[in-house]
């Protein structure tokens, strides 16, 4: 394995700070700003090229699928429904990145699982100082999770920038020098092929790591009748 795409438990204070977590957004203000720059034919950052409007525009469509499709495993659930510690999610992203669009919208539904998780996002351009404290093998890849006690600012750990498999097919890509477009195929198909299966393993495992757990019946929760 090149690369590790999570980490727990590491008992640190974050390198974020209030005056980030100030001027974050939801996942809704996050979709929202998009289609307000897709209208102005511009994406987030400064490179407002055809190329990268072009990889927004597929990218919206890709959240618009991933919201519409994924699944919640019941396991999964449960473990979210058994979360006793409030968390902070806060998600390095940018709207012309692939990843991002594949795992941001299973990541925002894991954390509404539980009424103790808070999604934030940063746009990676605009927070480097965030983004160094988190390189992956020396690049600014995203998306990236840096997960912390809410009351606390204690890093609980990390995720990103793409699920294990994915990551390692990423490195065999890179190494064999493939072009472009067969790398970006290869990659998304690998995505559409595991309909985000495989990050929700990734992440019963995390927050079994990252949070305080109880019974899920022990937890008070409103419900419809």
């Amino acid at each position: 394995m090149t690369e590790q795409t999570m980490t727990a438990n590491t008992t640190e204070q974050s390198v974020i700070t209030p005056a980030h977590l100030a001027k974050a957004i939801n996942y809704t203000q996050y979709r929202d700003l998009i289609d307000r720059l897709l209208a102005e034919n511009k994406t987030t950052g400064t490179n407002h090229s055809e190329a990268m409007i072009a990889y927004t525009r597929m990218n919206a469509q890709r959240m618009r699928r991933v919201e519409k499709t994924v699944l919640l495993e019941d396991e999964l659930v449960q473990v979210m429904l058994s979360v006793q510690t409030p968390m902070t999610w806060v998600i390095l992203t940018e709207a012309w990145c692939g990843d991002a669009a594949q795992s941001l919208p299973a990541i925002v539904k894991i954390a509404d699982a539980s009424p103790l998780v808070d999604v934030k996002l940063l746009l990676r351009d605009e927070n480097l100082d965030v983004m160094d404290a988190y390189l992956t093998n020396g690049g600014r890849s995203i998306p990236k999770l840096i997960a912390f006690r809410t009351d606390t600012m204690e890093e609980l750990g990390t995720w990103g920038p793409r699920p294990e498999p994915a990551q390692e097919l990423y490195q065999e890509m890179k190494e064999q020098n493939l072009p472009f477009n067969e790398f970006a195929e290869k990659l998304h198909g690998w995505y559409a092929k595991d309909k985000s299966r495989t990050l929700q393993r990734e992440f019963i495992a995390l927050i079994r790591n990252w949070a305080k757990l109880t019974a899920p019946e022990d937890v008070n929760v409103d419900r419809c009748s």
